[in-house]
């Protein structure tokens, strides 16, 4: 790799790392995207400009795919893991999943109660 090649890079890697650690901020505040922007001085569109470029570049490296199953009530979607290969160790926050609906977070993991997770996201889109 060319030495700007691995400037550019690095630089990339050191921005999308800045913009991680903002969003969790922002999620930590409590405060909606437009208002956590407006007290940090920066505007709305440059957030979710990086927002969109974290999220592509956090579907890049998600070993699983998304199958929509017919039998779902309207609105849902049946997510299945896939075999994840790559025989590397999996930190706490891989093994499980973040669900937002509305201005509510439910964080799931590997080992949670399907039949639990499924009352609560009912009750979360009841009161969207």
């Amino acid at each position: 790799m060319e030495p700007k090649e691995n400037t550019k890079k690095i630089t990339r890697e050191y921005r999308m790392a800045q913009w991680t650690e903002i969003m969790r901020k922002r999620a930590e505040s409590g405060l909606s995207i437009v208002k956590y922007c407006a007290r940090e001085g920066m505007p709305p569109n440059r957030y979710h400009y990086w927002q969109r470029r974290l999220r592509a570049a956090s579907s890049e490296l998600m070993p699983r795919k998304i199958e929509t199953v017919a039998a779902l009530p309207s609105g849902w979607t049946e997510v299945r893991a896939v075999e994840d290969t790559t025989n590397r160790p999996k930190s706490s926050k891989e093994t499980g999943v973040t669900i937002e609906i509305g201005k509510c977070r439910v964080a799931v993991e590997n080992t949670s109660d399907m039949e639990l997770l499924t009352k609560v996201c009912k009750a979360l889109v009841s009161l969207c």
